[in-house]
């Protein structure tokens, strides 16, 4: 695909630029202007790009698939699309690439692989959604070609995981993602979010929460609520009930 503003299936608008600062900040700002439902904005390179907590970070231009979508009106609470394009992103690196991704609570793509002698999760995509009344922009950090240096981040890509020849352009990872993205969407609210629980790879682990005020809550996350909540079972029986926090998967000694 080469196109710089085009429809694709589904009736998505999309348009492709060399760089920006921040493809979620662009769009955020055509939320006021006359820029459609369904507008998609990817780029090659984000100089400003943010994900939960405010963090920075730069991928060499072309390398992975740095994306946001507009969606006006959605009725739905915030976080039911964060789980949406997670679920879409994991689904298409399983059934297209065999990966055994998933989602990790509450907005990250991740891939289990053998370390040390045991599987863990490593990261290889994160999701931020911003609300602007009815409307939602929703961005997603792909990577495909490159993942930050372990002393940056424990993240992988698909380059690393994949035949050579196997691993494919950004924009055409987008499009794929797009069209599951509408599949998961098409679904009722109770075939999306058991599908969503079902590849939810946070739940049955031991997790460590690091919460907004600089605290800890240590326990097995044992469930997902429909608010999007993370329910978590500390060693004192009491169950914590997240709205937002910094997971941590924890490797069992």
């Amino acid at each position: 695909m080469d196109m710089d503003k085009a429809k694709w299936r589904g009736n998505w608008q999309v348009e492709r630029v060399p760089e920006t600062g921040s493809t979620n900040a662009d769009l955020l700002a055509g939320v006021s202007l006359e820029v459609p439902h369904r507008y998609v904005l990817t780029t090659a390179f984000q100089s400003a790009g943010k994900g939960r907590l405010g963090r920075v970070w730069e991928a060499p231009s072309g390398a992975n698939l740095l994306v946001s979508v507009l969606l006006r009106d959605v009725a739905g609470p915030l976080h039911r699309v964060t789980q949406h394009l997670g679920l879409a992103a994991a689904l298409v690196l399983q059934e297209k690439y065999g990966l055994r991704a998933g989602v990790k609570w509450p907005n990250d793509v991740v891939v289990t692989i053998p370390r040390d002698g045991a599987d863990v999760d490593v990261k290889i995509a994160g999701i931020l959604a911003q609300a602007a009344g009815n409307n939602v922009v929703v961005g997603m950090g792909l990577n495909v070609k490159w993942a930050p240096p372990p002393e940056v981040a424990d993240a992988t890509c698909m380059v690393e995981l994949v035949s050579a020849v196997d691993v494919p352009e950004p924009i055409d990872m987008l499009d794929m993602v797009l069209a599951r993205f509408d599949d998961v969407s098409g679904l009722d609210e109770r075939e999306s979010f058991a599908l969503y629980r079902k590849h939810l790879h946070t739940l049955g682990k031991q997790v460590q929460c690091e919460m907004p005020d600089g605290s800890h809550v240590v326990g097995r996350a044992v469930d997902v609520g429909a608010d999007g909540r993370l329910n978590v079972l500390d060693e004192c029986a009491v169950t914590h009930h997240i709205d937002t926090a910094d997971v941590m998967h924890l490797r069992l000694a």
